[in-house]
């Protein structure tokens, strides 16, 4: 008689994580850290924008944005990851060679070619950059295929910014503005919210599509500047978060009005979701 595999004994399933082993590590502000995980046997290629349901065993799972999607599948994952809980705090304790689960890929993606041809504004508050990151890289490979490529980043102090080194690297080839909400010396870059960037930004405003993240006040004021621009409600594109458990839209806990976040987003435009999130509390 023919002996079961593990795969018919235990098959994969949109509940069932898939084991993904530490391999890369690295502290990039004093609560957050960048993972770099491989595939133990099989993984999944994510778009930019998706998440991915990442689970430590015996403690939970969370909803985390990938910041560095593979191309194909069985390529490594990189997660950026604050640490603001019990899960959270785990996965970035997590030592090298540590095991992780993950399921996925979950939710929609960014329409980043749709905007192929166009202007590209790319607007990140703290965190927000990391679900953004996959959207600038991917303009920076296809750097022909779109006008003029702006990133508007702002955190709360120098400390808190992500990804400095790269930002200095993505200066050579595309627009980056930074700014932060309070600093001493040695700061010497600009003080201010990330909204009030937009007014100054170099972009077509009938021809740009802006891809937005961040704390939702953040958002709420830079919708205000792009609009003021005359940037078009169907083309400011918003990544949105709510309390995911399930992933896929079973569990009704990311519910926003009629849609469920994390199986009908998490990225929208402005035009599908605004007038929503103006009613206070939903």
């Amino acid at each position: 008689m023919a002996t079961a595999t593990p795969s018919e004994l235990h098959p994969v399933g949109a509940f069932v994580p898939l084991p993904f082993r530490v391999a890369e590590r690295r502290q990039d502000t004093g609560d957050t850290w960048t993972l770099t995980l491989e595939p133990e046997e099989s993984g999944f290629a994510v778009e930019p924008g998706q998440f991915a349901m990442v689970h430590v065993f015996g403690v939970g799972e969370v909803p985390i944005s990938v910041s560095g999607p593979p191309e194909r599948p069985g390529d490594p994952i990189v997660l950026t990851v604050r640490a603001v809980g019990a899960v959270s705090g785990a996965i970035c304790a997590s030592e090298l060679g540590a095991l992780l689960g993950l399921r996925g890929p979950c939710g929609n993606s960014w329409p980043i070619a749709e905007a192929t041809a166009g202007d590209v504004v790319v607007v990140a508050g703290g965190i927000g950059l990391a679900p953004l990151r996959p959207v600038v890289l991917h303009t920076l490979a296809q750097r022909d295929s779109y006008g003029a490529v702006s990133v508007l980043y702002g955190a709360r102090t120098p400390a808190d910014l992500l990804y400095t080194d790269q930002l200095e690297e993505w200066r050579s080839t595309i627009a980056v503005d930074v700014t932060v909400d309070a600093a001493e010396p040695p700061w010497k870059g600009k003080v201010g919210v990330v909204p009030k960037l937009v007014a100054t930004a170099e972009f077509r405003p009938e021809a740009v599509t802006a891809f937005v993240c961040g704390p939702e006040v953040m958002m709420h004021f830079t919708v205000q500047a792009l609009r003021e621009r005359g940037v078009p409600d169907e083309r400011i594109m918003l990544s949105l978060e709510r309390d995911m458990r399930c992933g896929i839209g079973l569990c009704g806990h990311c519910q926003l009005g009629p849609t469920l976040v994390c199986r009908d987003g998490p990225v929208y435009s402005q035009a599908d979701v605004g007038a929503l999130l103006g009613v206070r509390e939903l």
